[in-house]
């Protein structure tokens, strides 16, 4: 089938990326489902760093490829050997899960070592390319694609959800609450009552500061950027720059921003005994400093946290729960609501910080 999408024709083109244009969006061939797989329809796709670090080269993909992997849609076809339904609404989540290998035994902690492979060739679980444009293979994002009108995924990259969950809060459960909620409940493990700091207030920070309020846990917010500590002020946290944030201990601190000087303010916002989680993908020369002494005198822990260290299945239910409690507020995240022609600009409102999750919208006609 003909779909239209918005494909990466090059990884590190300088910002404005309404000017330098390495997206395409345009019309590409599809391939139908094949076993284990689903053609989805995209309902709505978010906007996340991760498909920022792309463009910007900061995490190097092949190319072409078509982005996206924060998304909800409706299942339309199912290959041979699925049990989802055609019909019901899904999550996308952007690393499949093949539940054999050693690292799947860890009950999240590492990725599948079958899932991370496809990612980084930019194939599909399964193995191969569903995606064309001109007779050429055109490669993946992270399993997913979303940013199209469809997509074919392995059935292990999506989590079916009830009608009720609206696909706005679908999508943003694919990515920013696993990883933001997953960076508290999975890694973190805050005690009952315990102060969880976030550093950095972008989609996924700020995920895990709502998911953080909705377990009772009082919450500090701390970016540079004044809306985003507008945000995490309006949402019931104590926000604070780094500079007001110097000298403050807090047993659990999520470090959300992906770069090095983020790194070392939740450090140094730790206390003796305390926690830091590491959820940001930094560029791989990014290099942080922090005194080794403290990892022992202090009895510290520093834990690194790849898509809340979850298991998609077990953990996306928890977030409906407490969103449907009225405990989990998501559509606080989203700042803005786009077509698919406006991702170059939302790409350049989230480089300058302007933005925690902007969805893009798909027409239902």
């Amino acid at each position: 089938m003909q779909i239209t999408g918005a494909v990466l024709e090059r990884c590190g083109s300088p910002a404005p990326y309404t000017q330098s244009r390495p997206i395409a969006i345009g019309p590409l061939d599809l391939d139908p489902p094949g076993p284990g797989e689903l053609l989805v329809r995209i309902e709505v796709a978010g906007i996340c760093h991760s498909d920022l670090s792309v463009v910007d080269g900061s995490r190097v993909r092949p190319v072409p490829m078509l982005l996206g992997h924060e998304a909800a849609g409706i299942v339309e076809a199912a290959g041979p050997g699925t049990a989802i339904a055609v019909g019901r609404r899904v999550v996308m989540t952007f690393l499949p899960r093949c539940g054999h290998c050693e690292a799947c035994g860890t009950g999240g902690r590492l990725p599948c070592t079958a899932g991370s492979a496809a990612n980084a060739a930019g194939t599909l679980l399964g193995g191969g390319v569903r995606l064309h444009r001109d007779g050429d293979a055109v490669n993946h994002h992270l399993g997913v694609s979303a940013f199209a009108t469809h997509a074919v995924v392995a059935a292990a990259s999506v989590v079916p959800v009830d009608d009720d969950v609206p696909p706005d809060i679908a999508a943003l459960l694919g990515c920013a609450v696993l990883t933001g909620g997953g960076a508290v409940v999975n890694a973190g493990r805050p005690r009952p009552g315990q102060t969880v700091a976030v550093v950095g207030l972008g989609g996924v920070g700020a995920a895990a500061l709502l998911v953080a309020k909705a377990l009772g846990h009082p919450v500090i917010g701390v970016d540079t950027v004044p809306a985003k500590l507008a945000t995490a002020s309006a949402l019931g946290a104590e926000a604070l720059t780094p500079d007001e944030a110097a000298g403050r201990r807090v047993p659990l601190v999520i470090e959300a921003a992906g770069a090095a000087r983020a790194f070392e303010t939740a450090y140094a916002l730790t206390a003796p005994g305390g926690t830091t989680v590491t959820v940001g993908l930094p560029r791989p020369d990014a290099r942080a400093s922090i005194a080794p002494l403290t990892l022992t005198a202090e009895a510290r822990t520093v834990v690194g946290s790849y898509l809340g260290s979850a298991v998609p299945g077990d953990d996306v239910p928890r977030y409906v729960d407490l969103w449907r409690q009225g405990d989990l507020p998501l559509d606080r995240l989203v700042s803005d609501r786009i077509d698919l022609e406006g991702l170059p600009a939302a790409l350049d409102r989230l480089a300058a910080g302007e933005a925690l999750r902007q969805l893009i919208v798909f027409s239902t006609d």
